[in-house]
């Protein structure tokens, strides 16, 4: 009998991501409407990434910041969109449960590594417009590299130990994963041993990983906001907002969606919700990063301009050699 409970327990070897499978009548159109998200967020972050690198005016830390932000949504898409496409596209469903936990280890380490690049983003903001005279010194270029590779580094180790312990435990019983991605609350679930340990760790895990940060940004938004309320000048107040505008819709989208994921009952009822709030910081947050900080940024227009002009030039060149 014990050898028979040992044989269940091991022999799962996938597991299947029911996603959006119960409407099946809509998959051609999901999978040409998230094609269209994945290209229009690759090519908008990878951009962003051209233009910080390849403009001297975007040499700046709010800048080398957004560089890194992009850089991260690109590789958050990348991590969910492409097998998401593939099961659209070919109605499997299955993955294998090495592939499921890396999945699961690169989305937790990059959603961790965001919520700090926010607080380090925020916090550039707070210098910038609370302490204007100190600026360029606190936010020196060691400085800006030390905050950028610490939020990536405290990513990267956290979500070790939590996969570390996952891996030690076995799977058994159903193997559905009622999620369009191997999210945590989901995986657990199908553990055949005490999850107790697991959520415990879990939780203080994502409690460390989101609580500093989030009272971070919003300790550095309430300055910032008192701050420019004391602007005696309406042109004041409204140039000083909109230095940081673009960071606070972001923020906002982020911890909104990610908060309300992550509050809401877990009832049959709001599972479907929870799914379609899940897109939105998974997959609509990394889109309209790009477009958020260009169409609300005239330092990032005029590089992009500047990037346009160069091309076309380019082109005239060489037509202008294959004509000759």
């Amino acid at each position: 009998m014990a050898g028979t409970e040992q044989r269940n327990q091991t022999s799962l070897t996938e597991f299947i991501l029911l996603g959006f499978g119960t409407v099946p009548k809509l998959q051609i159109l999901l999978f040409l409407l998230f094609l269209v998200i994945y290209i229009v967020t690759m090519a908008g972050n990878i951009l962003i990434v051209v233009l910080v690198v390849a403009d001297q005016h975007l040499h700046t830390p709010m800048y080398f910041f957004l560089g890194n932000l992009s850089c991260l949504e690109t590789c958050y898409t990348s991590t969910i969109l492409p097998r998401m496409l593939a099961s659209f596209l070919t109605g499997d469903r299955t993955i294998s449960i090495g592939s499921c936990i890396t999945q699961f280890y690169f989305v937790g380490f990059l959603a961790a590594t965001e919520c700090y690049l926010l607080a380090a983003m925020s916090y550039d903001r707070y210098l910038a417009i609370c302490k204007p005279l100190h600026y360029a010194t606190l936010m020196n270029g060691s400085f800006c590299l030390h905050l950028a590779a610490g939020s990536w580094i405290n990513g990267f180790l956290a979500i070790i130990i939590v996969v570390s312990l996952m891996l030690q435990l076995t799977f058994c019983g159903a193997n559905e994963i009622d999620h369009f991605f191997c999210e945590s609350t989901q995986i657990i679930n199908l553990y055949c041993n005490d999850i107790y340990q697991v959520e415990l760790v879990i939780t203080i895990v994502a409690a460390l990983l989101t609580l500093p940060p989030f009272a971070l940004t919003g300790t550095s938004y309430i300055c910032i906001i008192s701050t420019i309320l004391r602007i005696p000048s309406t042109t004041g107040r409204q140039k000083a907002f909109s230095t940081c505008s673009s960071h606070l819709i972001v923020v906002t989208i982020f911890y909104g969606t990610l908060i309300i994921v992550y509050l809401l009952p877990k009832t049959n009822t709001l599972r479907d919700l929870n799914k379609v709030f899940s897109v939105f910081y998974t997959v609509l947050t990394p889109m309209t990063n790009p477009f958020i900080y260009s169409l609300r940024n005239k330092e990032v227009k005029e590089a992009l301009r500047k990037i346009v002009s160069k091309c076309v030039d380019f082109i005239r060149i060489q037509k202008c050699y294959c004509i000759f």
